[in-house]
């Protein structure tokens, strides 16, 4: 029987006893090395007790930086971050040095888990500490990056908690501290939750002595990386504890430990949870949320913002698994990617079935969040710690490799080669990887070398060194290639609208070949047109798990198509299908000035013009004011701005005009709007209704190249014979005012 002095166990003696002393013996020819010479040595760089570990371009320089977790119930230590050479530092990729004197804040705490994210929107990443308080009491930590090529991190956890004490606050009174609240957090994840464009934090925990009577609880950010509880029940917890028969916080129902009730009635939100994971399961393009728990069975919350119109909220659904999903105790992780390569998210289940083993299981999604066909992966039985998808042999699936607390790690290679059907593993540790057996708590996966192939970086505990296993299976370039382009199955398709000023937000699933961590960083793009015309590029951020997020103009007019593109960072480029919508209203965009009704303070040239309406010139034959709107967006990338005159003489010629400066002075029978100088733009002829539209482009035409540009807009149009007003042969649109976008 293995035992540890780590307080992550006391354990599970019969099934670690049977399975725990098997150690596989590693192939000469294994496609993993263990690279020492490339990576720190020794205390304090390494040697440490890392709890976790986590890959981020910190400095933005294009290549894998590693921050590790250090301490958790053992020890109170120093977290450290080492620095990939290649870059902005001028050396080799793949190669660290320890920076975290000059970096990272000198503080020495009890982590169990680091994450990152950008939680104040500025486009670095920040990051986000998970702290246990077996020792002394202590709280989760915000650390701010100081700069999109700086990577150096200051502490502000005094400042991002917002109302922990709060009428909002669950949290009981004796609970807060000075510089956050006092809690036993193992793992805490971010998504855009309320799909508002930030990313919010899912706190979990396991509560003292792993009780697992402490709520897990979700705090949401104002926009600008600062963080307020979500308790819509508004209940505050006389103590540490959450009961039975309480309000659900921030989950549908009334607190029922281990409950199976779906129908929101209660809910169970306190287990011993040791890992959170955030993804869309349902296909609704929001984040639900897998919940891990040690000593209790994983549970699952399905976000109900799409279904309570735009409402956050949540409903446990645990009891949708499939019986016998999981079992025992000591279920430590869980992933969620998609195994089969069918457009939904199926799960991976570290120790999900503890009966005579600590076996591992995979459970496929049937695309709406309902899992079946569980499978136990082959050689399973030890007693693990995490695991972390990658396509390790590139042929296009996501492979799994596990973190072995009790002895070598493994490698599960998936024989789907994304065949969209179903899944197999082959267990290929022994020939695949160095037999090297430490306490290993945590793994990430990435390209750290930048030669094309995933990499591993294994965090240890006890002293023991961190493993770099770097993949040899591109053989300095002569090897296989990840050619998989990402892949995008499923896109939000937009309703149809009114312009205005409310963006058009549009949500997509994004896969690809490697952990979700790594395709959060994908460049991807919606590709926008306005009634044909060229494209406009909209960019999208990750709102976590596999959902992009962009939003665009919401004051376009007329058919509305876009697309999703992604890029990985080999320039694999994968697209959706188009979708479309209707935009109408039009006049959304822009200022009307100069008007016939006189509101200028100057009045038309011959006639009493004001019973005319809003934005209309002049009187004319017809008896109106004609007027011009614009539609599309007054952006210089998009260059889709169209100009659109009515209620004009019809058949006959009509002249776009653009000017740089205001005026107002009557002319033949209208006014003329803007000058110095004048430019004209483009002839068309008014159907028999007296409209027409601009058929050129404003930007080129016109001139545009400078945001901030203010430019006035008019239409000249012919109105000979009866009925004209002044009898002077020709008439001007009302006026707009534009100021032109990026």
């Amino acid at each position: 029987m293995i035992l540890s002095t780590h307080l992550r166990g006391v354990r599970f003696g019969l099934a670690a006893g049977l399975t725990g002393l098997c150690l596989l013996t590693a192939d000469a020819s294994a496609q993993f090395i263990d690279n020492t010479a490339d990576i720190p040595s020794g205390n304090p760089g390494n040697n440490s007790a890392s709890e976790n570990v986590d890959f981020g371009d910190v400095d933005n320089d294009g290549d894998w930086d590693a921050v590790f977790a250090d301490g958790g119930d053992s020890t109170r230590d120093q977290n450290r971050i080492w620095i990939n050479q290649g870059g902005l530092q001028g050396g080799t990729k793949g190669v660290f040095l320890d920076d975290t004197n000059a970096r990272f804040p000198s503080l020495n705490d009890q982590s169990r888990d680091i994450e990152f994210v950008d939680f104040d929107g500025d486009d670095d990443i920040d990051i986000y500490v998970s702290n246990t308080s077996t020792i002394v009491a202590e709280t989760n930590r915000w650390w701010r990056n100081t700069g999109v090529h700086s990577g150096t991190y200051v502490d502000e956890t005094s400042t991002r908690w917002v109302n922990l004490a709060g009428p909002n606050s669950s949290i009981p009174t004796a609970d807060v501290l000075a510089m956050g609240f006092l809690d036993f957090s193992c793992d805490c994840d971010f998504g855009d939750l309320d799909n508002d464009g930030d990313m919010d934090l899912f706190h979990s925990t396991y509560g003292g002595q792993f009780n697992g009577n402490v709520p897990s609880r979700i705090f949401l950010n104002d926009g600008n990386g600062f963080f307020e509880e979500f308790n819509p029940s508004g209940y505050k917890l006389p103590n540490r504890n959450i009961t039975n028969g309480a309000p659900g916080l921030w989950c549908e129902g009334t607190q029922q430990a281990d409950t199976t009730n779906i129908t929101g009635a209660n809910c169970d939100i306190a287990s011993s949870a040791l890992d959170i994971d955030l993804g869309d399961i349902d296909g609704d393009f929001d984040l639900d949320v897998l919940h891990g728990a040690r000593q209790e069975l994983p549970r699952l919350f399905q976000n109900r913002l799409e279904e309570n119109g735009g409402t956050l909220g949540f409903r446990d659904i645990t009891g949708t698994f499939p019986a016998g999903y999981s079992q025992g105790d000591g279920h430590y992780e869980q992933e969620m990617g998609d195994m089969d390569g069918d457009g939904d998210l199926d799960i991976y289940g570290l120790n999900w079935d503890v009966f005579f083993g600590l076996n591992d299981i995979v459970l496929e999604n049937d695309g709406t969040g309902i899992f079946f066909n569980q499978q136990t992966l082959s050689g399973s039985g030890s007693d693990d710690n995490e695991g972390d998808f990658l396509d390790y042999d590139l042929d296009g699936d996501l492979d799994i490799f596990v973190a072995n607390f009790s002895g070598t790690d493994r490698l599960y290679r998936n024989d789907n080669n994304g065949g969209g059907s179903g899944f197999s593993f082959t267990n290929v540790s022994g020939s695949q990887l160095p037999g090297l057996s430490a306490i290993a708590l945590d793994a990430d996966t990435c390209d750290v070398d930048g030669d094309g192939d995933y990499d591993i970086i294994v965090a240890n505990d006890n002293g023991t060194r961190n493993y770099y296993f770097e993949n040899t299976i591109r053989n300095n370039g002569s090897g296989p290639q990840d050619t998989f382009a990402p892949y995008i199955p499923h896109v939000e398709q937009a309703p149809s609208r009114s312009a205005g000023p409310a963006a058009t937000v549009v949500r997509a699933q994004v896969y690809d070949n490697a952990a979700y961590y790594i395709t959060w960083y994908n460049e991807t793009w919606l590709e926008v047109k306005v009634n044909g015309g060229s494209a406009t590029i909209v960019p999208m951020k990750s709102s976590g798990g596999q959902i992009f997020r962009g939003e665009i103009d919401g004051n376009l007019v007329g058919n509305i198509t876009y697309q999703v593109f992604s890029e990985d960072e080999y320039g694999n480029q994968g697209s959706s299908a188009i979708l479309s919508y209707v935009a109408t209203g039009g006049g959304a965009l822009g200022t009307p000035m100069c008007e016939g009704d006189g509101s200028d303070g100057t009045n038309c040239q011959c006639a009493n013009n004001s019973t005319l309406g809003a934005g209309e010139g002049c009187l004319n034959s017809q008896g109106h004011g004609a007027i011009l709107v614009a539609s599309g967006s007054a952006s210089i990338g998009a260059d889709n701005l169209v100009l659109s005159i009515s209620q004009a003489r019809p058949g006959q010629p009509t002249l776009f005009v653009q000017g740089t400066t205001a005026i107002a002075i009557p002319f033949k029978d209208g006014k003329l709007c803007m000058g110095n100088p004048t430019l004209r733009m483009g002839v068309e002829f008014l159907d028999p209704t007296g409209s027409a539209s601009t058929s050129f482009s404003i930007v080129t035409e016109g001139n545009i190249s400078l945001p901030g540009t203010v430019r006035y807009y008019q239409a000249w149009y012919r109105d000979p014979g009866p009925g004209s007003v002044c009898g002077q042969g020709s008439n001007f649109s009302g006026g707009l005012e534009l100021t032109w976008m990026p």
